[in-house]
This record gives structure tokens, C-alpha cells and sequence, in this order.
């Protein structure tokens, strides 16, 4: 079974672009899970222009299944002084599945220094806690370690869970958070109370730092759904390092056909 980095290292350098494949232990239903084809639009976005600044957003939106064979292209949109654009398209043969805004900012000068929020009262996993893989029946949880809470303190669309990719050696921690940013479920699925069908439409992410970290590899999210109607479902999303620091703030709109 393939991780992100050998994902990432087969990928060959096409005119315009890569060339590479999604593997079967990495979809999600008939398509790829969102953050490994959005990880992967994020690398190619990396190696298109020289000496970008750090990540601050990303703008995805999830047009169509993505699966076996697809080819990458990113392109510069503008670059100034401080920031910098790319758009990343991710094709396959059903056409294109994915096109992402990627934004690059160095920090800057500020009279700013606001925050709030903390995170949830949810220690990391330690050596000798029970973590499992995830529904065996979705191929791509199979390459995550986690842990929910499953307690009265989590409301009814909600998830909050630890997750750390099994294989992360080598992988750029930009390239690695995104990947494990989309690993919960959407929120509004535990108000039907079981598996339904259903499709990621737009994911926005802001980091709120400039480089993550944590420790072991663990990281804590939460999504919550806010919306939910009409086979229509908007959540907000949060991700906090294994200190308890806010690492990004997200929103995904998500489609859901029960």
C-alpha cells in the first residue's frame, strides 16, 4: 500500500505539468480522497515557481471523480511583492477533478496580535491507547491512525478526533497537513446516523502560522456542522497542533444525497 511519499515521488515531470496515478488504497468511493488529490495539487504548486513564501490559504473545489492515471499542472496567477497565486488543476481521464488557489505570503509587519479560541479538552494519544484505522470499507482511512471522542461533550453534528498519517517521514509538513486536514467525515452524516452518499463540493483552509508542527505526527481536528438541508451541508472546520495551538482554520460545503 502506497503512502504520500511514494505517491508523490512517482510522479513524472511531464511538458506543462506531472504525470501520476491514484492508487486503489487511497479512494474514497469512486474517487480519490480530497486530501491526497489536493496534497498532491499543493506539490505541484510548490515546484512551479521559485522561492515561494509560506502557504496562508487554500481555495479547492472538487469538480469530479478522480482515479487511476491523472496529470498535474499548476500555473503562476500573479506574484508580487509579498504574495503569490497558483492555480493547480489535477486531471484524470473523467476530466478534470480538482482545480485549488494555492496563496503564498511572507509575514509582514503588523501593529496586528489578536487570537482566540483553544482547543478542545482532548489529550493526544499516548504509547498504549486504543487507536483503530478507520471504516475498513473506505480504502483511504487505512493509512491514518485515530482516535474520537465519542463522549456527551460532542454535540450531534460534530467529530473530534487525533490523526496522524502512518507514513510521514521525507513529506513536506505543508504537504502533510493538508493531506490529513479533509480526514474527518462530513459532520452532518452523524445526524442520519450512518453512511450515506455524499460528495465534497469546496474546501477552504487558512493556516494560521506560518509553518506547521506538532508532535509524533498528531493532529487534533474538529468539523461542525452548521447547515444542513435540502442535499445541501455547510461545515466549519478547525485543526490544533499537539500543544493545543490553532494551526488552520477551514469551511467545506458538501453534498449529501439522503
Amino acid at each position: 500500500m502506497p503512502g504520500l511519499k511514494q505517491i508523490i515521488d512517482a510522479l513524472e515531470p511531464i511538458e506543462g505539468g506531472w504525470r501520476g496515478s491514484i492508487p486503489e488504497s487511497w479512494l474514497q468511493g469512486r474517487t480519490s480522497y480530497g486530501g491526497l488529490s489536493a496534497a498532491l495539487a499543493l506539490h505541484a504548486a510548490q515546484q512551479s515557481d521559485t522561492d515561494l513564501p509560506p502557504l496562508r490559504s487554500a481555495l479547492v473545489a472538487f469538480i469530479g471523480p478522480l482515479s487511476g492515471e491523472i496529470v498535474i499542472r499548476a500555473s503562476r496567477l500573479r506574484r508580487g511583492r509579498n504574495a503569490a497565486f497558483i492555480q493547480a488543476d489535477v486531471e484524470s481521464e473523467a476530466g478534470l477533478g480538482l482545480r485549488a488557489t494555492f496563496v503564498f505570503m511572507s509575514a509582514v509587519d503588523s501593529k496586528l496580535d489578536h487570537q482566540v479560541g483553544t482547543a478542545p479538552d482532548f489529550p493526544r494519544p499516548q504509547a498504549g491507547d486504543t487507536t483503530f484505522k478507520g471504516n475498513s470499507a473506505v480504502s483511504f482511512a487505512q493509512n491514518f491512525e485515530l482516535l474520537d471522542r465519542r463522549d456527551a461533550t460532542v454535540g450531534p453534528a460534530e467529530w473530534l478526533r487525533w490523526v496522524r498519517l502512518n507514513e510521514r517521514d521525507g513529506i513536506d509538513p505543508m504537504v502533510e497537513l493538508i493531506a490529513v486536514a479533509d480526514c474527518l467525515p462530513p459532520a452532518a452524516l452523524k445526524l442520519i446516523g450512518g453512511p450515506a452518499p455524499c460528495s465534497s463540493m469546496t474546501w477552504q483552509l487558512n493556516l494560521l502560522g506560518e509553518q506547521p508542527r506538532t508532535a509524533d505526527g498528531w493532529w487534533l481536528l474538529r468539523t461542525n456542522a452548521d447547515y444542513a438541508r435540502a442535499g445541501s451541508s455547510s461545515q466549519e472546520m478547525m485543526i490544533w497542533n499537539a500543544d493545543g495551538e490553532p494551526v488552520a482554520e477551514q469551511m467545506q460545503s458538501v453534498a449529501i444525497f439522503a
